[in-house]
């Protein structure tokens, strides 16, 4: 049990306080890590360690155990539940332990007060200029939540609630079984009220007694510019209603971004290939070059090679987080024409005819790299 804090310092307190100071310690820090009003990462893990500190130092017996064993218990004493290593809930060894020796008479004990409502998570696609220029998007999304005639109770009124006549409101009832060992006595959950302790004698009409509709909402999301595949976006308050007075629960939107048909995303810059003549790439010129934003005039400097990678500052994608925009990589092709009329034929011709000696010398001095080797 290395991995467990002190149930003291969980609190808070010393070894030698009093059950109104665990108490007050107590509803501090409960009321600190809340899962419905905090708003740290791992609320909820200190919710439950405060929880079970409590637990343990609220109760006297289980306290002078603890005193004496720490967090490995007296598994003897004290109705034999200890504080860790010797839990015999939970299936396999301890299903044969409740069988023969009863579980200790112990009831779970369950957290009965407000409880936030679940997340929800839905995959949405979109266009690729959507996801790099931002877009609002109106959803549809089915939550379950407490039924608003009933108020989570199931009956038509509080008076159609009553407490189990089986299990007198226990949830579980005690059977006595003939084992080899003799006489022996088990915990099993009420049949009549599947645990619950109370019954239900009309049952509200809206929800059928389960306490929850399906309820149908629209939401208006706000999707940022720079979203991309797998990314997702938190849309508080539209997740799963909660219990017994429970904030809501939130929705969160996966995204799929469909391919564009020329732009390519590569991180925050876009990439695009870009056809030139060759006539081009030997003069030079000046084209027009579309980006995400809208057409922008490009420099094509003269004798450009086939490959080349021109940059343009801060025509690419905004990112999410730092609104910094990524660059548009241009890649210049150069396409070779393949039908040519007779005249550009015969210009191509008088091209050929008047390269220089140098050009020349330039292809031989290539030809005899592959020599002498």
């Amino acid at each position: 049990m290395a991995d467990k804090r002190d149930y003291y310092d969980v609190l808070g307190v010393n070894k030698n306080a009093s059950d109104d100071e665990i108490k007050k310690a107590y509803r501090t820090l409960a009321k600190k890590y809340h899962p419905d009003v905090s708003k740290e990462a791992d609320a909820e893990t200190k919710f439950k360690e405060v929880q079970e500190a409590y637990d343990a130092l609220s109760d006297a017996q289980k306290r002078a155990a603890y005193d004496q064993y720490g967090h490995q218990g007296n598994p003897f004493g004290a109705g034999g539940q200890g504080f860790g290593g010797f839990d015999f809930g939970g299936g396999g060894f301890g299903d044969i332990f409740s069988q023969f020796f009863g579980g200790g008479n112990r009831q779970r004990q369950n957290y009965n007060g407000p409880q936030r409502g679940d997340d929800l998570e839905r995959t949405i696609t979109i266009d690729f200029m959507e996801a790099v220029l931002g877009t609002k998007k109106t959803l549809n999304v089915e939550i379950d939540e407490e039924c608003h005639v009933c108020h989570g109770i199931g009956a038509e009124s509080s008076k159609d609630v009553e407490v189990c006549d089986r299990c007198h409101g226990d949830g579980f009832i005690n059977v006595e079984q003939r084992t080899m060992f003799g006489a022996m006595r088990t915990q099993q959950t009420c049949p009549k009220c599947g645990g619950q302790g109370k019954v239900i004698t009309k049952r509200c009409s809206t929800c059928n007694g389960r306490g929850r509709v399906k309820t149908a909402k629209t939401v208006d999301v706000n999707i940022p510019a720079g979203v991309d595949n797998n990314m997702s976006l938190k849309v508080a308050g539209y997740g799963n209603g909660g219990t017994k007075g429970g904030g809501q629960g939130d929705l969160y939107l996966n995204f799929r971004v469909r391919p564009h048909k020329v732009f390519r995303r590569q991180n925050d810059d876009i990439v695009l290939e870009v056809p030139i003549t060759y006539i081009q790439a030997v003069l030079g010129t000046t084209i027009e070059i579309p980006t995400i934003y809208g057409d922008v005039n490009l420099k094509i400097p003269a004798g450009i090679e086939h490959g080349t990678i021109l940059r343009m500052r801060e025509k690419g994608v905004q990112n999410v987080r730092s609104k910094r925009k990524g660059d548009q990589q241009v890649i210049v092709r150069i396409k070779t024409p393949k039908n040519i009329s007779a005249q550009e034929k015969k210009l191509y011709e008088q091209l050929d005819k008047l390269e220089t000696k140098e050009k020349e010398s330039g292809w031989e001095k290539f030809k005899n790299l592959f020599k002498n080797n």
